[in-house]
């Protein structure tokens, strides 16, 4: 057979085997080619302003949060001022010699006498002892013991009611019970050595007293007093901080007396660094907004509604 007539046969062959194109494929068309087509260029557009105009109403809130802050501040360099002399006065009558305290004290002149040592003798009652608590010390809970001082023998001739109210210290809640601590229950005449102190202010967190129960949470000079029979006189007996005879204190059941110095806290500055700060953050923030200029004509764009 001619050579060429093989090759012709076989060329034929391989063709009729190739797969063939699929006729969708090859007649499909395409969308732009129908007259109905609608580009997203076809739609309409819609002017937008950026920018749009402050509105008063929102700038007067904001421009109150810094005033706000500010006034806040000054208050707070005042209420500073105010307690770092109360501080001073106070330490300043810490470091005057005791007093020995009258068998009568006026109500009204212990603001006068606020934080002053005294000195007075007498006996404990007690028989009427308070426990108020729960105290911690520590990281211990515990209750301050509250026992009235009987000044009838130190003061035999006067009629008038000598007996005060003193406040011993804090012992841990083991030794709540009496018999538990022998050792902390002196008997006949002591003298005691402490801090004048003004009646105390009782907050809306702290639960009423229940003194027909016996259970005391807060210090209340005039309830107290009036549940003994004592003068509505505070004081609370204080020792030299030392922490071995802390620890014998703790284990015999004595009350730990508290130091002869000020507690109380001054963290004024804090807050007037508090809100100076947040003051100037917002008056940064306020320039910003205002400084911003709302858009005109000149500053609207071309923005296609179904982007």
């Amino acid at each position: 057979m001619d050579p060429s007539r093989m090759f012709y046969r076989a060329f034929r062959s391989l063709a009729s085997t190739r797969p063939t194109a699929n006729p969708q494929r090859r007649w499909q068309s395409n969308p732009a080619d129908s007259p109905e087509f609608r580009s997203i260029l076809d739609n309409p557009v819609k002017l937008v302003r950026t920018n749009r105009k402050h509105r008063p109403f929102g700038l007067i809130i904001l421009a109150t949060i810094p005033v706000t802050a500010f006034i806040l501040g000054c208050w707070q360099v005042q209420r500073l001022g105010w307690k770092t002399d109360l501080i001073a006065r106070f330490e300043d009558r810490l470091i005057r010699e005791p007093l020995p305290l009258p068998p009568v004290v006026d109500p009204d002149a212990i603001k006068e006498f606020d934080y002053r040592r005294v000195w007075t003798r007498g006996t404990w009652r007690h028989d009427e002892e308070m426990l108020i608590g729960p105290r911690v010390h520590d990281g211990k809970d515990g209750y301050l013991v509250i026992t009235p001082l009987d000044r009838s023998a130190e003061f035999a001739g006067n009629t008038r009611n000598t007996t005060v109210l003193v406040c011993r210290g804090w012992i841990t809640k083991e030794k709540a019970s009496k018999s538990s601590r022998p050792d902390g229950l002196p008997m006949g005449e002591v003298v005691v050595e402490g801090l004048l102190r003004e009646p105390w202010k009782r907050n809306m967190f702290t639960p009423a007293n229940n003194p027909a129960e016996d259970k005391w949470y807060f210090p209340d000079v005039y309830e107290m007093a009036s549940h003994v029979g004592s003068q509505p006189i505070w004081i609370e007996e204080t020792m030299n901080p030392d922490l071995l005879a802390s620890y014998h204190r703790e284990d015999k059941g004595i009350p730990i007396g508290r130091p002869a110095e000020v507690n109380l806290r001054n963290n004024h500055t804090q807050y007037i660094f508090t809100w100076f700060s947040l003051s100037l953050a917002t008056s940064v923030m306020l320039w910003m907004v205002v400084k911003r200029p709302y858009g005109g004509v000149a500053r609207r764009i071309r923005q296609n509604k179904e982007w």
